[in-house]
């Protein structure tokens, strides 16, 4: 038996980022928005290190109230050990609270008439040709909510997704971060290696006064990678204590197939819409949100609510997001087949060519935007050898590889 029943023209599983901005447009343009969410509320640790441009506060008009701080350099630290600074004159990157950006955005939709529903967990959905219905538990009582149209922007590893078989993300990766006290950290540090964090890296990226995130990315357990390297910040002085809580989380580093169907979309972290050499999704999950309630007003608008009505939210966010996406992807993937030995030689060349400071000076390359980065460094031989032994839909230039006609 299920409790009350509620209809909504649009509900979002998912109270992130990508869900509250859709939540937020769409009751904007009058439209009834139900937003079910399984935490009991946003107060909570998010697993995300909260990293995004200055492009993306000012494009999405980011309150100064839910950012830590603005950051214009970093310190890498190589497999070896040896730092390498980066830097630009003016600030790149702003540190967001992500506990109160979720509560702003989600507080900023509730404003023109999106309902929240917490402690909601989705249990199925069932798509009829004018209704869909969604059968959740809300504090151990099962109700029932219909819908025109249900957007799923619940982050990585729903199993809804499996369930409204629209395919995998195909690849993935998982990741563990905690908060911790510092000493004398004013700086984002970022480490490399096998020993620190296999194929990917690990980060210490300052917040308040005193305190900061430090995570990683690894394809088998985070959770003991993570602790090893709390014990050892700790060791040299930069942690007060390596005793903390973990939160984890999944990276998808690759799309799904298909991210729409018949009154059915999926935006943000749950569709792959992430960048795959860093794992952040916040920009990109909030330019397709933008992109989803363009193509929901006009299909809501004309009651066109099927795949073919839907189509054009895919091919838009592929159309701007593709290139990156697959680039990012093939770079991470070459990556991987380096060792520690290669990693530091590749940085080496990189610094002795001067390409470092190139890259640093670059106005047109961006914090969001790598394709054109990773186009200057394919042609270095060390990536170059690597990468052409995986078969890849971009030559070394960024350009998708032209298949010879027949």
């Amino acid at each position: 038996m299920t409790g009350k029943t509620d209809s909504y023209d649009v509900i979002i599983i998912g109270a992130g980022p990508a869900g509250s901005q859709i939540a937020y447009k769409l009751a904007g343009m009058g439209h009834s928005v139900g937003v079910v969410e399984r935490k009991e509320s946003l107060k909570g640790a998010v697993c995300c290190t909260g990293l995004v441009s200055w492009e993306c506060v000012d494009e999405f008009s980011i309150p100064e109230n839910v950012i830590y701080r603005w950051v214009n350099s970093a310190k890498l630290f190589l497999p070896s050990g040896k730092p390498i600074q980066i830097w630009r004159d003016v600030p790149q990157v702003a540190v967001l609270n992500r506990s109160a950006f979720n509560q702003a955005w989600a507080e900023r939709a509730q404003k023109v008439g999106a309902e929240y529903l917490f402690s909601s967990d989705v249990r199925g959905i069932e798509r009829g040709q004018n209704k869909t219905k969604i059968i959740a538990s809300q504090r151990g009582e099962m109700i029932t909510l219909q819908s025109r149209v249900v957007v799923v922007t619940t982050g990585f590893g729903s199993h809804l997704l499996g369930e409204l078989d629209l395919g995998g993300v195909g690849d993935f990766v998982m990741g563990a971060q905690t908060e911790v006290e510092t000493k004398n950290i004013d700086e984002i540090e970022v480490y490399f290696g096998n020993e620190i964090a296999p194929a990917f890296f690990a980060w210490l990226v300052p917040t308040l006064p005193g305190k900061a995130l430090v995570g990683l990315l690894s394809r088998y357990n985070p959770p003991a990678y993570l602790r090893k390297l709390l014990a050892s910040l700790s060791a040299e002085g930069k942690l007060s204590s390596a005793d903390v809580k973990l939160t984890y989380g999944g990276v998808p580093l690759k799309p799904l197939p298909h991210t729409h169907d018949d009154s059915l979309l999926v935006v943000g972290t749950a569709a792959g819409q992430v960048k795959p050499i860093t794992g952040g999704g916040i920009y990109f999950g909030l330019m397709c949100a933008d992109i989803a309630v363009n193509t929901l007003h006009r299909a809501l608008e004309t009651d066109n609510l099927s795949a073919s009505g839907l189509a054009g939210y895919e091919r838009t966010w592929r159309r701007k997001l593709g290139r990156e996406l697959t680039t990012g992807y093939w770079a991470r993937k070459v990556y991987e087949m380096l060792g520690d030995r290669q990693v530091d030689r590749f940085f080496r060349l990189l610094e002795s060519r001067g390409m470092i400071d190139e890259l640093r000076q670059a106005k047109e390359l961006s914090f969001d935007w790598h394709a054109g980065i990773i186009a200057r460094v394919m042609g270095q031989k060390l990536f170059a050898r690597a990468a052409s032994s995986i078969k890849k839909p971009f030559n070394f230039r960024g350009r998708p590889v032209q298949k010879k006609k027949r």
